[in-house]
């Protein structure tokens, strides 16, 4: 009988998760997805978890808000850090995440605050997946803003990277950084497919790597 994988990972989407079905297709060793969660309903990456027989959750900030007219965006993290910590993740990988997880949820996986006083503070490890190098094109729309710097005779390359969450928004410590060519006759289309596939390299890449760290495997 084989045992249940000892390694847990939370997957945090908002579109169509061609990047968690590279986390999917990977079968990282020992490893095992445990949710997906998205603040999307209409998010495809929810599919694609219910095709891989994977957990899914929904929870988006205006419906909560809605629902819950003396709740603020902080008790809105703070939601879903709980339902991340429910799942007792080892890593948690956002993945095409649109929203800025603020100062409250950081403190519920990093160690410094408890959900509540009946539970322990605990560390987990966030990376995020950025589609631009370390210190260029923070925020939404790095690609488009790559390519148009680009054409400007800006710069000569982009790329991607996954980094830790913290604070200040795609200013994490680095984990795994890629180049991207630009090539000369790129259409936005061209550059942006090539820029996904390393994506989907990359995303494995580290969360193997933060995986290994935390949780290393016995022989490792």
């Amino acid at each position: 009988m084989s045992l249940k994988p000892s390694r847990r990972i939370v997957v945090l989407i908002s579109g169509s998760g061609t990047n968690l079905q590279a986390l999917i297709d990977a079968h990282i060793p020992d490893a095992e997805i445990v949710l997906v969660l998205s603040n999307r309903k209409n998010a495809y990456g929810l599919t694609r978890a219910t095709n891989a027989s994977i957990p899914t959750a929904y929870l988006a900030l205006q419906p909560y808000l809605k629902k819950n007219p003396d709740k603020t965006r902080d008790n809105y993290d703070e939601e879903v850090a709980r339902m991340i910590l429910a799942a007792k993740p080892d890593i948690v990988v956002l993945a095409g995440w649109m929203h800025i997880l603020g100062e409250n949820f950081l403190e519920l996986l990093d160690g410094r605050k408890s959900m509540d006083d009946s539970t322990s503070p605990v560390t987990v490890p966030i990376i995020n997946l950025h589609p631009a190098l370390p210190g260029a094109f923070d925020g939404a729309n790095a690609i488009e803003r790559a390519y148009e710097a680009f054409g400007r005779g800006e710069i000569e390359h982009s790329g991607t990277m996954v980094h830790r969450v913290v604070k200040d928004v795609d200013r994490g410590k680095p984990v795994v950084v890629r180049n991207v060519p630009i090539e000369k006759g790129d259409s936005l289309e061209s550059f942006e497919e090539r820029l996904h596939r390393v994506e989907h390299e990359i995303i494995v890449e580290a969360t193997i790597k933060i995986l290994n760290e935390v949780k290393p495997l016995p022989n490792m």
